[in-house]
């Protein structure tokens, strides 16, 4: 890899159906599997988290190497399949913001 620097980054605020909050985060996290977008080497970030109110409600922050890597991951056919079986396990629309990184630190045991 060429560029180990978080240039750019994705927030997504999916609600699941009620009592799907689990499922929603098993789906969210196997984006880390193998030959899913989030196990490239150009996404350095990739948390998931719960709200503490409402199990339902499931954030995720990426931190990319460039906008272009991501774009170009999740147009993969791996990252069209995943995202599609989201659709069985949302209740309404999530909301998606693109970022700008300017610093902070990400550390994942």
């Amino acid at each position: 890899m060429t560029n180990s620097t978080v240039t750019y980054g994705f927030s997504a605020t999916m609600t699941a159906l009620t009592g799907r909050g689990d499922d929603l985060v098993d789906l969210v996290l196997s984006g880390l599997d193998e030959g899913n977008p989030a196990a490239s080497e150009y996404c350095l970030v990739y948390l998931v988290s719960r709200s503490s109110t409402d199990p339902d409600v499931v954030h995720l922050i990426e931190g990319w190497t460039s906008e272009a890597d991501h774009h170009r991951l999740f147009a993969s056919d791996a990252a069209r399949s995943l995202v599609a079986r989201f659709a069985e396990l949302l209740d309404g629309d999530s909301v998606y913001g693109d970022l700008v990184p300017v610093g902070g630190k990400a550390v994942f045991a």
